[in-house]
Order: C-alpha cells, then structure tokens, then sequence
C-alpha cells in the first residue's frame, strides 16, 4: 500500500462549530479557514454523488473529493467513500461498486476506548476489475485484490487476496476463482 496507517488524535466533543472547525483543523494540520471550505467541498461533492442518476457525474464527484479512482469503474447508488479522508482511497480500472457500499479509510474512537481501540487513518486499495456486492463494507487498511468479488452485504476487516470470491462477517474467503478466470 502507498500510504501506511498514521496516528490521529481521539474524537473530541465540541460545544460549537468554531471549536469543531478548530479540532478538525489541528487533525488535517491545516488553518481553520482551509479546513472549512475543504470540509464544504468535500460535503457538497458527497451528497452529489451519493444519489447522482449518472455513473459518470458520480465518478468525477468523487475524484473532486480526492479519491484516486481508474477507468471504466462503475460506483452504483447511495455508496459512501470516506466521509473524513476520501483522498486515502484507490479505486483501480474495471471495478465494480454495486450499490449502498461503505468504504471506511478512519477510525476515530472516544478518548475512554484509547486502550481498547486505536484512532487512525488508514488507506484502502481496490485492485483491477475486483467486484463488492451490494451493501459491502470494506474498513480501513484493507485491499481488495484483483479480480476477486466480495459477497453482498459482507464486512471486510482484512484484506482478500486475488482472483477469489469473499463473503460474511467479517469476510473470509469462499472460494478460489482463479482457474475460472485464466
């Protein structure tokens, strides 16, 4: 993977949106004004997408937002690529999201979970004409291998190897396709 898991601070309550604006600012490393109309774009970018009637339109919303997407990649309805860190996704040529799928590039606890759960950010890497089923879940630090489908409605933790079909939860591999596809 190109980028590797990196620390962030624990999600901190804020009275308002000046004090939210500024904790999220200090967790981007960015000014409080960048931070915002970055956040706007990234909103206004996502909602389009998120019901667009046209494949195209929803592509390139997400390639506004920073999502490194290839060619001929088909993102169906309703589908959720990062709200925080969509710039942590790789989306390789000829993949197929069907529909209402959520990609997760962060996990960003409350400070009393800091010695149960970590809170980082973490890329993830969809290769060449993989497949995720409707309502597949894929969270952070997770690749996708090439050619390899993931089953409807599945929560992938770990990351699925080439040219196999994975399912359920967690995910787990089904079955070997790779002397199907040769």
């Amino acid at each position: 993977m190109e980028k590797s898991k990196i620390s962030k601070p624990y999600y901190e309550v804020t009275k308002n949106i000046r004090d939210q604006v500024k904790s999220g600012s200090r967790r981007k490393n960015s000014n409080m004004f960048s931070f915002l109309m970055a956040k706007l774009k990234n909103y206004l970018l996502e909602r389009l997408a998120y019901n667009c009637p046209f494949n195209s339109l929803r592509v390139k919303f997400h390639k506004l937002r920073g999502v490194k997407i290839g060619k001929n990649v088909m993102i169906g309805l309703q589908v959720t690529l990062d709200h925080s860190y969509p710039e942590m996704i790789t989306i390789e040529d000829d993949v197929s999201l069907a529909g209402n799928n959520y990609i997760l590039t962060h996990s960003n606890p409350y400070p009393h979970f800091s010695n149960v759960f970590e809170s980082f950010v973490a890329p993830v890497h969809i290769k060449k004409r993989a497949w995720l089923g409707i309502g597949a879940i894929v969270l952070p630090e997770v690749i996708i291998g090439e050619y390899s489908v993931i089953a409807a409605g599945s929560v992938v933790t770990k990351s699925i190897p080439p040219k196999v079909i994975a399912g359920g939860i967690p995910a787990k591999v089904l079955k070997d396709i790779s002397k199907l596809l040769d």
